[in-house]
């Protein structure tokens, strides 16, 4: 036979081995379910259970309301339901910013990062601190209006009210799952079976991904159950599996993955063989390719088992594209100090929500990317509360390249800081969702980086101007594409003119809660005759959109898909019809809260309009 089939075959089943690594961590929600329900029967000590709410919102990655009020915001989750068990849209609840895959479908929209693990799906989150450590034994989650979300919860050894921080900070998942649908908008108290930990915890973190939500999900109040003293486990053997401690293995393989990142790829010293069988006889690139499949932590494992593999796995070119949000919890210093000789050549970086309670350092950050920041092109950075000035500094010193830069909910960033992105004139994509850029920066960063296309300022309450900033957009960045507005507080149609007017290219533009805009100023018409190029309009919550807003859109701007005007008083069912008939691509049309568009009028446009998503909220 010839030797081609037998090294095809042990490619194959090392290939095999992956997948199926992979299909049965599919599974995993499913086991640690059945052992939670399992353990829940296990003999406990006399032990009292503690109840307890949320006292603080420590952190979180997006809200839908704004960082002045409590209306929509993830505060809200803090003390005692205050809407549960009622049904319905209620500005009492803790709301994301986003839902559905409406976000994925806009012009903004950013290409995913290769190799994320199929177990990781969540898109936001948020802290919750507790009064007292316990052991948990379950978790509540008042759900009010669109559940099904939350699809991780983690519970972390460091205690958020201590005066001496851990020199370890651990964080074990309580329960996971895959994003699921749910039938129906109605509230429910959520209490999924929780795995049993070895450390007492009075922080909760929960993340969620809402893209199979038909709209925004409102969770009202967290509760925590546990106890004070560990629990003993009985001796109880007789529903021990094989596959149950088979799966326990993998699962702890995968979870050291990363804890031991440094020790993985710090190994030179391998067992000697002769040859490395067929391996040798292999194209090179053909077992990158494969090796293209796998997982950071993945990698990290077959390095070990030969001095080939070894130098495939660390070869640059497998880290072109970069991940490690999905690890956030065990990034550090030293996983980044190893991963350097590795990433030389690294274009696209995500260090999204990584970092946070000292794991990454300044100075480890600083002396990465002055290793391998010269080939950076997108920087992904969000919730990264470890930034500081001196970080921004060297992003712009040590990134040449840079396109694309996300600084998203970096809230601890000082305002000065921002200063240094006016140095990187190469960007296309800026995102500043939820941070303290002030004004001075901003103009500066617009002036210099003219080759702007993508940039996201909603949420940034210390702008004192808009006005200004629009004119500076529409003077220097005339190759704008999406503009992120959302809660600016002071816009005038005067800025929206001097946008309009100067941004002729814009595709998409939030407008959503700018209480400062009036259709009777033609700030909106003016809006549909000079941008015709546009896709996403929101004007949500803006009362005074009307008719004639609504038929100007209709006849100017013919390749809109999505359009919010939650909360309008103006506008009429023929109006809308006019919309539909002409916007032949519109997919999404948000009319929640328009007095003049009952239900009855939303089921007349759904049965004549049936491939666009008409959305009309409710309470009750």
């Amino acid at each position: 036979m010839s030797p081609v089939f037998p090294m095809l075959t042990v490619l194959s089943m090392f290939y095999y081995m992956c997948l199926r690594r992979r299909a049965r961590t599919a599974t995993r929600g499913e086991m640690n379910s059945r052992r939670a329900i399992e353990s829940n029967t296990r003999a406990l000590p006399i032990n009292v259970e503690i109840v307890q709410y949320a006292k603080e919102v420590l952190d979180f990655s997006s809200h839908y309301g704004s960082e002045n009020s409590m209306s929509y915001t993830m505060w809200n989750l803090a003390g005692i339901p205050n809407v549960y068990p009622s049904s319905g849209d209620f500005t009492q609840t803790a709301v994301f910013r986003t839902y559905g895959t409406w976000w994925d479908r806009c012009p903004s929209a950013r290409l995913p990062f290769t190799r994320t693990p199929s177990t990781f799906c969540s898109q936001d989150y948020v802290e919750l601190a507790f009064e007292e450590p316990v052991y948990p034994t379950a978790v509540h989650i008042l759900e009010t209006y669109h559940p099904g979300a939350v699809v991780r919860i983690l519970a972390c050894s460091a205690n958020p009210y201590s005066q001496n921080p851990p020199a370890e900070v651990r964080w074990e998942i309580l329960w996971s799952e895959a994003p699921t649908k749910v039938n129906g908008p109605q509230a429910r108290q959520f209490t999924p079976c929780i795995k049993q930990i070895n450390f007492p915890t009075n922080l909760i973190r929960l993340e969620v991904n809402s893209s199979l939500l038909d709209y925004y999900t409102e969770l009202d109040a967290v509760v925590l159950h546990g106890v004070k003293e560990r629990p003993v486990l009985s001796l109880k053997t007789s529903m021990i599996d094989m596959n149950d401690i088979d799966e326990d293995e993998d699962e702890e393989k995968f979870a050291c993955g990363m804890d031991t990142l440094n020790k993985q790829f710090s190994i030179v010293t391998l067992r000697e063989w002769p040859t490395n069988g067929y391996f040798d006889k292999l194209p090179y690139e053909l077992i990158q390719l494969i090796l293209s499949h796998l997982t950071v932590p993945d990698l990290c494992r077959l390095a070990q088992t030969c001095k080939l593999l070894y130098q495939h796995c660390c070869d640059p070119l497998q880290y072109i594209h970069l991940s490690l949000q999905p690890y956030w919890a065990r990034i550090n210093d030293t996983s980044l100090e190893y991963l350097q000789s590795r990433c030389t050549l690294i274009q696209w970086l995500n260090l999204s929500w990584t970092g946070n309670r000292g794991a990454i350092s300044v100075s480890g950050f600083s002396r990465f990317l002055k290793v391998c920041g010269s080939e950076l092109v997108r920087l992904e950075l969000s919730c990264g509360h470890f930034l500081n000035e001196t970080c921004l500094e060297v992003i712009t010193e040590m990134c040449p390249n840079l396109q694309e830069l996300n600084l998203s909910s970096c809230d601890k960033i000082p305002p000065q800081a921002f200063n240094h992105i006016a140095k990187v004139g190469s960007l296309k994509r800026l995102i500043l969702y939820r941070t303290k850029v002030e004004q001075t920066a901003l103009l500066s960063i617009l002036n210099f980086c003219s080759e702007l296309q993508h940039l996201s300022l909603g949420s940034c309450v210390m702008i004192e101007d808009y006005d200004l900033i629009a004119s500076m957009m529409g003077a220097k960045c005339k190759k704008l594409r999406s503009l992120d507005l959302w809660r600016c507080k002071n816009i005038t149609e005067s800025g929206i003119a001097e946008l309009a007017s100067g941004c002729q290219l814009l595709e998409e533009l939030d407008l959503g809660w700018c209480p400062t805009l009036q259709s009777s100023t033609g700030c909106f018409t003016n809006l549909a005759r000079k941008l015709p190029n546009l896709q996403k309009l929101f004007l949500t919550a803006n009362r005074s959109v009307c008719d004639t807003d609504i038929e100007e859109l209709a006849a100017n701007c013919t390749r809109l898909r999505q359009l919010d005007i939650l909360g309008t008083r103006m506008v009429s069912p023929a109006s809308l019809r006019k919309l539909l008939e002409s916007c032949k691509d519109l997919s999404l049309l948000d009319v929640s809260f328009c007095s003049q568009i009952d239900n009855r009028v939303v089921l007349e446009l759904n049965a004549n309009f049936p491939n666009v998503f008409i959305k009309k909220s409710f309470t009750q």
